[in-house]
Order: structure tokens, then sequence, then C-alpha cells
């Protein structure tokens, strides 16, 4: 691309770019010239708005975890309709789309990225499943309240179990994600005490 020609929404371009490195060939790709070459661009617009590429990633992960804010909200309006189980496996497959597994691939492979989250100011963990994982918890505290699951359900720790069983089986897939039935019986499996007690 020819220098000083004016790029719409450049951020989002590139970011858009850099998932679909990230899809096609894994977090060991992903590289600035990878990155503007895909996106059709001079490697000098991503420096222009991004002080380097970690910082470049670091955006790309909290561009993520807003939507996984987002969604959490919604989970939480869903509380008392549906199932407990439905509305915990639609939340996990909307969750771990190609996207968001492939980005926690890329904060594990990369140290640096990994401590500049830290000096964001992220809650400790993983960035994307520790989010994840307060999603849920949130949500089952809201269950809890309504009566839908037991009173006494550690819902921290289900939430952890979800979110570790959710991940298991998205990851490493290419292309071929679980199936609705795949994803429902590892919730049911975990929550079936809280649910059962719930009803004694």
């Amino acid at each position: 691309m020819p220098t000083g020609v004016h790029i719409r929404d450049a951020r989002q371009q590139l970011f858009d770019a850099a998932e679909r490195v990230l899809l096609r060939d894994g977090p060991s790709a992903l590289t600035s010239r990878a990155i503007t070459t895909e996106a059709g661009v001079a490697k000098g617009v991503l420096h222009r708005h991004f002080a380097d590429f970690d910082a470049f990633l670091a955006e790309l992960v909290h561009d993520r975890i807003a939507r996984v804010e987002d969604q959490a909200a919604a989970l939480r309006q869903s509380a008392g309709t549906g199932t407990v189980a439905g509305n915990l496996t639609d939340a996990l497959i909307e969750l771990f789309d190609p996207v968001a597994v492939g980005i926690v691939g890329l904060v594990i492979f990369r140290d640096e990225l990994r401590a500049r989250l830290r000096q964001a100011g992220l809650a400790p963990g993983i960035p994307i499943m520790a989010e994840a994982s307060a999603m849920i918890t949130s949500y089952l505290t809201e269950e809890c309240a309504l009566g839908r699951i037991a009173a006494d359900a550690d819902v921290d720790s289900l939430a952890l179990s979800l979110i570790g069983g959710g991940h298991m089986l998205f990851a490493g897939r290419k292309g071929t994600p679980p199936d609705a039935e795949a994803v429902d019986k590892v919730v049911t499996t975990v929550i079936a005490d809280v649910v059962q007690r719930r009803l004694l």
C-alpha cells in the first residue's frame, strides 16, 4: 500500500488479520509481518497505531476480554430462564470459538505478552480464561439466589471445572468443534450434584 494513503479502521483491520493468521497458522506464526501482509498494509501501519508488537497483541487480548464481559452480562440476564445446563452449554459454545481458543494459546505461548497483560492489571490466571471463569461464577451465583441450584453450591469450583472441561473439549481441534451434545454432557455431569440437591 502506498505511503500516505489513509486506512479506514486500521486497528480493526489489523485485529481481523491477526485472527485469520492465528486460526490458519497458529500462535507461533503470528508476527507483525504476517499480520500486515494478511491485512494488505505496509508494516509501518502496525507501529503507527501501537507502541510495539506486544502492545498490539495485548490490545487483541483486551478486545476479546471485552467480548467475554459482554457475554457475561447476557448470561447473567438468562438466569431463571431455560435450563441451567442449557444456558451453560450455550455459553461455553459461544465462549470457546476458534479465535478465543487461539488467543488463549497465544497468551500461553508468549511470555512477554503475559508480562504485559499482568502489568495492565488483569486478573490473576490466564487472560480470557480468568474472565470466563468469573462469568460462569456470576451466573451460577444468580441461579443459587433463584433456587435453581443448591444454595451451598461451590460456584467458584464449578466455574473452574466448567471452563477447564470446556477448554479441553475445544482446544486442539482444526475446524471441527465438539457438537452441542458433547458440551452438554460435560456441563450436566459437572452440575449434576448441585441440581439434584436443589430438588431434595
